[in-house]
């Protein structure tokens, strides 16, 4: 297998280091947005020149979003590539994260050029630090199995590792289904301006759904078909 690696948080971010070691014993090729474009959703350059910048023979950091870096990539870095892994992302991305995740779109753009992916995000608890220890364990865990799992073309996998505290259970990943429910909305007004003030952690979610899921200690795993 060769592996594309990239992200919406920057190629120089501690998630997308974490995800290169946990596949240290594979192929990989990181291509990477060369700043923070977290929340950039499927957004692409439309045309312009996109700058491509090595950082050593197989890793580049790229002057475009990360659906940007996954066309790049595929279309003339590394046309040989197997797998387009994304993350691992400082946040979560579950249920309606889903369309805004400069993350997810990553994997959606491999998706679409028929090629399969893995979108990882660590859900972020009461603004606590990530352990990226931890994090590339569990990923190096969840990478293993779904690339054992059969997997259709035009879908892909969306995973939201839990935020787990010093003396929590080791955690179970879960097959399951995205939220339905909306992302929270409440605001206030102030001079003119408008804030968000809804806590993520207190989004209403379904039963059984990935943000049910990983709020509750366990690995989310969501399988998205476009079609």
């Amino acid at each position: 297998m060769t592996l594309i690696l990239t992200n919406d948080d920057g190629i120089d971010a501690p998630g997308i280091q974490a995800l290169r070691d946990a596949l240290a014993d594979q192929p990989t090729w990181v291509v990477a947005p060369d700043q923070h474009l977290s929340g950039c959703s499927h957004q692409m350059n439309r045309g312009g020149p996109i700058a491509i910048q090595p950082r050593d023979d197989r890793a580049f950091a790229i002057g475009g979003t990360p659906a940007d870096c996954t066309r790049v990539a595929l279309g003339h870095l590394c046309p040989e590539a197997t797998w387009v892994l994304s993350g691992i992302n400082a946040g979560g991305n579950m249920g309606a994260d889903l369309y805004v995740s400069g993350t997810v779109a990553a994997v959606r753009e491999a998706a679409l050029l028929r090629v399969p992916g893995i979108a990882i995000s660590h859900y972020i608890r009461n603004r606590q630090p990530i352990d990226w220890g931890k994090a590339r364990q569990l990923a190096t865990k969840v990478i293993r199995t779904l690339m054992a799992e059969p997997l259709s073309p035009g879908c892909f996998w969306n995973v939201n590792l839990p935020h787990l505290q010093t003396h929590d259970p080791e955690p179970e990943m879960v097959f399951c289904p995205p939220c339905t429910q909306p992302l929270p909305t409440e605001f206030k007004v102030e001079d003119n301006q408008f804030h968000y003030t809804g806590q993520y952690g207190n989004r209403r979610h379904d039963p059984d759904s990935d943000v049910a899921v990983c709020f509750g200690g366990n690995i989310a795993v969501t399988k998205i078909c476009l079609w």
